[in-house]
């Protein structure tokens, strides 16, 4: 058992995918009253949205679910994450790549998909709305709470 479990969700941008999963779990891990006990952030591999809020069309897809993506801002990933999280979450594969390098060359925190989590996923990989339209969004959050689920099972099992 510990103290304090670190999570991080990663996709490309953090505009769309990472964020949605950071507010979906951070209010999961609210709700089950261990707020004190697991640390949610999400970052991108890229830096093209460093400092900007998630895409309007993720803020609206989770508010229409009760989730509140307003006060996230975009980062991107740095070495130092691999050490400081007990988690790195990826989206997809080419997010798993990319971390990955960081990975082999730092150390730290292997990184993980994401969707390894999700009991009710037909996918392992979470599709990038980006170019799509709304439903690609609804999409996205269905398998980001069916993950957030399992996840929170599995830490519920390791934080005190």
């Amino acid at each position: 058992m510990t103290d304090r479990v670190q999570v991080l969700f990663v996709c490309l941008g953090n505009i769309c995918r990472s964020p949605t999963a950071h507010g979906v779990f951070r209010q999961a891990v609210r709700q089950a009253g261990l707020a004190g006990q697991i640390k949610v952030d999400s970052c991108g591999t890229g830096d093209w949205h460093v400092g900007k809020s998630p895409d309007r069309r993720a803020v609206a897809a989770a508010r229409g679910r009760g989730f509140d993506l307003s006060d996230l801002r975009a980062r991107q990933i740095e070495a130092s994450d691999l050490r400081r999280f007990d988690y790195v979450l990826v989206m997809d594969r080419q997010n798993l790549d990319d971390v990955n390098v960081l990975w082999r060359e730092h150390g730290g925190t292997r990184p993980q998909l994401f969707l390894a989590y999700g009991d009710a996923c037909d996918t392992d990989e979470v599709p990038d709305p980006y170019y799509g339209g709304e439903q690609g969004f609804e999409r996205v959050l269905e398998l980001i709470t069916s993950a957030s689920e399992g996840l929170l099972a599995d830490l519920r099992r390791v934080v005190r």
